[in-house]
C-alpha cells in the first residue's frame, strides 16, 4: 500500500466517522413524550401508593405534560422515567 493510499484510506475512515456521528446520535434521541405519558399513565392507575407518592408523580405528570405540550420530548421522558421509579416500575 503506498503512502498515497493510506491518506485516502484515513480520510475516508475521517469522513465517515463525521457523517456517521450525527446520523447516531439521531438515532438515540428521545422516543414521543406521548408514548411515554401513556405507557405511565397505565402504570399509575394499577399501581398501589402512598399519599406523599402519589403526590409526586401527579407532580411529574404535570410537568411531563407541560414539557410534552413545548415539545421538550427529552425532559418529558426524564419526569415519566422519575414517576416510574417512584411507582417501581
Amino acid at each position: 500500500m503506498t503512502k498515497r493510499n493510506v491518506i485516502r484510506l484515513l480520510n475516508a475512515a475521517v469522513f465517515s466517522c463525521l457523517v456517521a456521528l450525527p446520523v447516531a446520535s439521531h438515532a438515540a434521541a428521545a422516543r414521543p413524550c406521548e408514548d411515554a405519558l401513556k405507557e405511565m399513565r397505565t402504570a399509575k392507575a394499577s399501581a398501589k401508593l402512598t399519599p406523599d407518592a402519589k403526590s409526586k408523580v401527579d407532580a411529574l405528570e404535570v410537568k411531563a405534560v407541560e414539557r410534552c405540550n413545548a415539545d421538550d420530548d427529552k425532559r418529558a421522558d426524564a419526569f415519566l422515567q422519575e414517576a416510574m421509579k417512584l411507582m417501581g416500575k
